[in-house]
């Protein structure tokens, strides 16, 4: 299979959202779609948060589960309830891809890219919003006009939900805490480029950050929330992979940090 650098994804410049915390960081791992759960969570996220903490989601809300437009109306739900928290979303490969998808008219080979996106959940997304992935090879292959034709209609059923528009377009490559000590990233990192030239290794370089044997700059520890291998929640002397998923199916489980990188506590749904 081609790699995905040769796919049509392009470059997303970085942006970063530092985030405030005096005392403590909540941070939610990869949703994907699981509506149900992130709900449970939020219900246990409510009774814990305090005024002066961040709740940082690390992207990847999306794809795969069969619930996604109601995830995505869950986090804007919850958002608009908290008081005096900031709260901070990342965009993670699932929200990136369907960007693309959006925009799949513009590929060099849209086919083989549309079939690595299903391949990879986007496939959830698209179904969300009313696509049907059995329609999208005959408008490849009308070419450009027609392609462009289908992907305006699904940008204007996404667009009916909502504030789901706005969301994606509203979402944070990366969040370093504002001391530098820990930086929040979707699913990876490419410990060789500086932080503000990361660009889209933040959701595609998970090799890389599988393979840190040093600090990152000057933080502590690089914090991500989707590991695609399913290997567990793991700390290392640099890294800690917060995805507590055997599967895609869950579970999802949340943590709090000091600004140390030290766990106070934990969610589980």
């Amino acid at each position: 299979m081609l790699g995905r650098e040769q796919y049509y994804f392009g470059w997303t410049a970085a942006m970063l959202m530092t985030l405030n915390a005096t005392q403590r960081i909540w941070a939610v791992p990869a949703v994907l779609g699981q509506a149900d759960a992130l709900r449970s969570l939020h219900a246990g996220l409510m009774a814990e948060l305090r005024p002066e903490d961040c709740l940082v989601y690390l992207g990847n809300y999306m794809g795969h589960g069969q619930a996604v437009a109601d995830t995505m109306d869950e986090l804007l739900r919850f958002r608009a309830e908290l008081k005096g928290i900031q709260v901070v979303h990342l965009r993670g490969a699932q929200e990136e891809m369907w960007v693309k998808l959006l925009e799949i008219q513009w590929a060099m080979r849209p086919t083989e890219t549309f079939q690595w996106m299903m391949a990879h959940g986007v496939e959830a997304t698209l179904r969300a919003y009313g696509g049907d992935p059995a329609h999208a090879q005959a408008k490849f292959h009308a070419g450009v006009v027609v392609t462009t034709r289908w992907t305006t209609k699904l940008r204007e059923n996404f667009q009916e939900h909502s504030g789901h528009y706005e969301f994606l377009h509203s979402l944070a490559s990366a969040a370093p805490t504002a001391d530098g000590k820990l930086l929040f990233v979707s699913a990876g990192i490419d410990p060789g480029l500086p932080l503000e030239k990361q660009n889209d290794a933040f959701w595609w370089n998970a090799a890389g950050f599988e393979a840190m044997t040093a600090p990152f700059e000057d933080f502590s520890f690089v914090i991500r929330g989707f590991d695609a291998a399913h290997k567990g929640f793991r700390t290392g002397p640099f890294t800690i992979n917060l995805d507590a998923a055997s599967s895609i199916d869950g579970p999802l489980q949340a943590a709090c940090f000091d600004l140390d990188g030290n766990i106070l506590a934990s969610l589980s749904a």
